[in-house]
């Protein structure tokens, strides 16, 4: 989900699609439009470890439908976003895709989304059988432009071994606490576990900051203008909001000091020797680095669990939730996707029956057995963490958060999406670098995105 730069490039060139794509045939068809023959319907998903799951989804929903056929394309996520650019331009966008809440403005404004409000009413969907807030994620003026299909929450995840060699109890992890001044027990933890060359951890006074051997935390700075991974969770616990009203508000609050007093704190761990420079970070992503033994802690989302818990992980790592903050409480965000409908789709039909099942129990049951994302509807959610557990792999934080009041947030959905990544991500990469003050670069590029607006 790191791939703002990218995600930007691909949303301009949507925007300059839109009105090639909202002039495809098929999709002024209303609900309970006649469909006959054998029909294929082209589904697009960009996650290699789901596949099998979906393929096995497909097949069900085959059965079911003799005369419909799913045929699954899966490419990785940014060559999945061009080629879906591409084909737009072209009118030819597949019948369905995997959607996501970065893309989901773009596409509604440009009239690429078939409304889907007409059916969910039509065949009496239940909306209460998902994880609270979700469904309402895909919802514009009273059309609704996809069910939700899973979800995902943010977590602590660290090497058990570092850990126990620095006598850090796991129940420690448990009731962390954090705050921007001093930075709490987080900080401590974070301290215990850099270490330099000579054996010497962030608390000695001996440390030696030039010449660090493993780092305690990996903050994650490329994640655009939400901070899904780490600043964004951890400025929510300090009292901050994004902006006004979400979704679809319209004044950001990025110059909040709240956000500069996070922003700050994770500057301070650089000047500490705790965490990298950002100009001398590796290449290579957190999961890399930390599976290398040269970094200890970061934040991690759901998706992440197969690569920190599952066979080919070459650390021993453990999950624990996020800290407490002086907001109160625990806070991380809570993210989901849904399936859009091409609205010049020739099936716009067998196209909603697809959707439908891919948000039905038949569907994410079977993807909860498969222990890969957490299913939205929320007794999927229990199975796929039975199916986890069932592995060895304890990851019932990831689940606590959801279920827990108050606990998650949801990341901003707004208008000019793609502007307002690449202009947080500009700000916060020249903070980072020293290039200028935290709440100056904050305060300049929160101006710009409110422009937008006007």
């Amino acid at each position: 989900m790191n791939t703002t730069k990218r995600a930007g490039l691909a949303l301009l060139s949507l925007a300059l699609a839109g009105s090639l794509a909202a002039c495809g045939s098929g999709g002024g068809e209303s609900p309970g439009a006649a469909a006959g023959g054998d029909v294929t319907i082209d589904y697009w998903l960009w996650d290699d470890n789901q596949l099998a799951s979906y393929q096995a989804c497909a097949d069900a929903f085959h059965t079911a439908n003799p005369n419909v056929t799913v045929k699954i394309t899966q490419t990785a996520w940014d060559q999945y976003w061009q080629s879906l650019t591409t084909q737009l331009a072209a009118g030819q966008a597949p019948d369905v895709w995997t959607d996501h809440g970065s893309y989901y403005p773009q596409f509604v404004g440009s009239g690429q989304i078939l409304d889907i409000q007409p059916y969910v009413t039509r065949d009496k969907v239940d909306l209460t059988q998902y994880q609270e807030g979700l469904a309402d994620l895909w919802v514009k003026d009273g059309k609704r432009f996809g069910l939700p299909k899973d979800w995902d929450t943010v977590a602590l995840v660290y090497n058990g071994t570092m850990l126990a060699d620095q006598k850090v109890k796991a129940d420690e992890m448990a009731n962390l606490t954090w705050n921007p001044a001093d930075g709490g027990t987080l900080q401590q933890v974070i301290a215990k576990l850099t270490v330099d060359e000579n054996g010497h951890n962030g608390l000695d006074p001996a440390f030696d900051k030039s010449k660090v051997k493993v780092y305690g935390f990996l903050p994650q700075w490329a994640d655009g203008s939400q901070g899904q991974n780490g600043w964004g969770d951890l400025a929510v616990a300090n009292g901050w909001t994004y902006l006004d009203k979400n979704p679809w508000g319209t004044q950001y609050k990025y110059d909040d000091p709240k956000l500069a007093q996070t922003i700050d704190w994770y500057r301070q761990l650089i000047d500490k020797g705790y965490a990298p420079r950002f100009d001398k970070q590796s290449t290579l992503g957190n999961d890399a680095v930390l599976n290398s033994g040269k970094g200890a802690m970061t934040f991690a989302g759901s998706w992440t669990i197969n690569t920190y818990l599952g066979p080919d992980a070459k650390q021993k790592f453990a999950l624990a939730p996020m800290p407490v903050g002086p907001a109160g409480g625990r806070k991380t965000a809570i993210n989901g996707l849904s399936d859009a409908i091409f609205t010049g789709t020739q099936h716009p039909e067998e196209s909603w029956k697809w959707v439908k099942f891919l948000a039905s129990a038949d569907c994410q049951n079977i993807v909860a057995g498969n222990a890969v994302v957490f299913p939205a509807i929320k007794a999927a959610s229990d199975k796929a963490a039975a199916a986890h557990e069932a592995k060895g792999r304890d990851v019932h934080v990831f689940l606590d958060a959801a279920k827990a009041q108050g606990e998650t947030f949801l990341l901003p959905i707004t208008d000019h999406g793609n502007e307002v990544s690449q202009i947080v991500q500009d700000a916060l990469q020249s903070i980072v670098l020293g290039q200028i003050g935290t709440a100056e670069g904050l305060k300049k590029a929160n101006d710009q995105v409110n422009a937008l607006f006007t």
